[in-house]
């Protein structure tokens, strides 16, 4: 099993770029545009957020359960069972 090209055109290809050296980047590609601390601050500041956010959805959820239990109508099975 051969790793190349396989048809004429692809090989003329290879032939004339071969030898040809390509370099794509330069220094300011190699530097962050981005502050560190920045981003960190972001990143920081909406995991805060986030963690508000399910904490929130977490009481929201046991007050709807107890709003949900105390408006429930319990009817006793021991009627049921005499009949």
């Amino acid at each position: 099993m051969s790793i190349g090209a396989r048809e004429f055109i692809d090989k003329l290809l290879v032939e004339k770029y071969s030898n040809t050296q390509v370099e794509n980047h330069n220094i300011d590609a190699l530097v962050s545009r981005v502050n560190a601390d920045d981003m960190m601050y972001a990143m920081n500041t909406s995991a805060a957020n986030f963690k508000t956010m399910l904490a929130l959805n977490k009481r929201l959820t046991s007050v709807c359960y107890g709003v949900v239990s105390k408006s429930a109508k319990y009817v006793s099975t021991e009627s049921y069972a005499s009949v």
